[in-house]
């Protein structure tokens, strides 16, 4: 069993990561690990990534911003302390440069028609953003625990390919023949198109143009000095994510395709030497009562043959579909503990309704510690 509050009551724990595909209910089990242990003591923020904002609402607030912000609710008094934070891609992008170029250099970064491209849809730049928000908050060590709801991925830990991806990207082959040209000038531009750079370079100018050119060219230029403070801090952030101090808990719910992410993401975190607590399989549905699907619908048949209790029958029914789902569940639970017989797990029952509040949270807290 995966013991929950072992792992959030041990003061070497101060970073806990949550990961799994999307829709498997990530960041509410963030919010309620995260709420568990500022209860329980520890100084906890939470950083999500869904811009749904259940996290805000569950939490009792409008809206989250992209710094932490501490949750003072009516009634919640902590014996730690909770805050909680959003992360804007954009704006972390934007504080990273202002943080790390001279005034005049950032300014011109932030000015690029290039860099407020990648900065809001290039690919990988979210998660890269999420490791890069998750160094500065390890940096502040202002916090105890910090617990990181991951962005939703069918790629098995994007979160930790991110850093390397996006960094070979802007420092790459492709970016080096696009604004190689563009160095020169227009009149270089028009040159190298017409006479060195072939067929590619003509498709290239014909596509993005040779203003996208300059711009690639000034981005890369104005950003250039930054590039190995880039790597630099992924690399620590990658290191922190090894580290003792650092807890996985992959999250998946109790179908096909959830457990065979869950068993991809366990397989990689394996692979990098990633310290995984263990899987917490979300919305199970275990049997209320301990009659069997065929007894029970043995007798709901002979309730309606009589015509008594249509209620009642109606009940049995259900019970057994109830029955069925918990074994087909069950089923597919055994077959990933039979793959991975190493790894943890802590169930969470479905509840009747969403989580929306505090004392939802906490729920689904008592429900991961088994309580």
């Amino acid at each position: 069993m995966l013991d929950v509050d072992a792992l959030i009551d041990d003061p070497e724990t101060h970073v806990v990561v949550c990961c799994g595909s999307g829709g498997v209910g990530k960041t509410t089990t963030a919010a309620a690990i995260a709420l568990r242990a500022a209860e329980r003591g520890r100084k906890t923020v939470v950083l999500t990534i869904d811009p749904a904002r259940r996290l805000a609402q569950a939490l009792g607030l409008a809206e989250l911003g992209n710094t932490p912000r501490q949750i003072t609710v009516p009634g919640f008094e902590p014996k730690g302390e909770l805050s909680a934070m959003m992360l804007d891609m954009r704006r972390t992008f934007d504080d990273m440069v202002l943080a790390h170029a001279g005034e005049k250099r950032a300014q011109e970064v932030l000015a690029n028609p290039f860099y407020k491209t990648i900065s809001s849809s290039f690919s990988g730049t979210q998660e890269y953003m999420a490791m890069e928000k998750l160094g500065q908050l390890a940096a502040e060590g202002a916090w105890d625990l910090i617990v990181v709801d991951t962005p939703p991925s069918r790629s098995a830990l994007d979160f930790l390919d991110a850093p390397q991806r996006l960094s070979t990207a802007l420092d790459g082959r492709m970016i080096k023949l696009l604004t190689g040209p563009a160095r020169a000038g227009s009149w270089g531009i028009r040159k190298v198109v017409s006479a060195g750079f072939g067929l590619f370079a003509k498709a290239v100018s014909t596509i993005v143009g040779g203003q996208l050119l300059s711009d690639a060219s000034a981005f890369v230029q104005a950003f250039d000095g930054m590039f190995g403070g880039f790597r630099e801090r992924a690399r620590k952030t990658y290191e922190l994510l090894r580290s003792s101090g650092t807890a996985f808990v992959v999250v998946a719910a109790p179908e096909p395709d959830a457990l065979r992410e869950a068993s991809y993401f366990v397989e990689r975190l394996d692979a990098e030497a990633m310290p995984l607590a263990g899987l917490v399989v979300n919305r199970t549905h275990p049997v209320l009562a301990k009659l069997s699907a065929a007894k029970a619908l043995t007798a709901a048949d002979n309730l309606d043959a009589k015509g008594d209790a249509p209620l009642a029958a109606a009940v049995l029914r259900l019970h057994a579909d109830r029955v069925a789902l918990a074994q087909r569940e069950r089923r597919l639970i055994t077959r990933f503990t039979k793959a991975h017989p190493g790894v943890s797990l802590a169930h969470v029952p479905a509840m009747a309704a969403d989580v929306h509040d505090l004392d939802g949270l906490r729920q689904i807290g008592d429900r991961l510690a088994g309580t």
